[in-house]
């Protein structure tokens, strides 16, 4: 019997988050959308744009006119707390995509012949950092089966969105990070007295 539980319970949407495991694109826009949002809003993000516009097609969103996306980010609820900003970084992704891949975001990672290269690959596109780009790393070998050689050198030893596989994992996950946050936090402001 086939499982229908999304490999990537990121949502708690199941269509979205079949798209994010079906659809590298939407994979891609969502970590680009991680940012000063839940990450379930951002990782339903790719799920709602393709609503909104009908497809997720790099060369359509890299072809579209760059104030229409924006309208479309802002139309409410907004894809963004930042619409405008986020609508422009992901037409940047899907150009940088259609530029470098034909359109195809899945090459990013199928044709990484190392860990060391699809680290390369993903850290070239635009609004995916170093974090970003391990944490991608871990999802996409421990979640998704691409697995180049030497992938788990360029994972993250910690854990990881990779290591999520349902909604009580995932609520495990957040409160951790949470709690490094807080940590770090704590940290900092202990400094900045010790400074004084």
């Amino acid at each position: 019997m086939v499982s229908t539980t999304p490999l990537l319970p990121f949502t708690g949407n199941d269509e979205a988050d079949r798209l994010l495991q079906d659809e590298p694109l939407a994979l891609l826009i969502g970590f680009e959308l991680d940012q000063q949002v839940t990450l379930q809003k951002a990782f339903a993000g790719p799920y709602e744009l393709r609503q909104r516009i009908g497809t997720l097609d790099a060369a359509k969103i890299a072809a579209m006119d760059p104030d229409k996306l924006a309208d479309v980010f802002r139309e409410r609820p907004a894809l963004h707390r930042f619409p405008g900003n986020m609508a422009k970084r992901t037409q940047d992704l899907c150009v940088a995509i259609v530029r470098d891949y034909g359109g195809d975001a899945g090459r990013v990672w199928r044709e990484a012949k190392s860990g060391k290269e699809l680290e390369a690959r993903l850290l070239a596109l635009p609004g995916i950092g170093e974090m970003k780009a391990k944490t991608l790393i871990a999802i996409l070998g421990k979640r998704l089966g691409v697995k180049p050689p030497g992938w788990e050198e360029v994972a993250p030893k910690h854990p990881s969105l990779g290591d999520v596989d349902d909604a009580s994992s995932l609520a495990e996950y957040q409160a951790g990070k949470r709690a490094k946050k807080a940590a770090l936090r704590a940290e900092q402001a202990g400094s900045k007295v010790l400074k004084r």
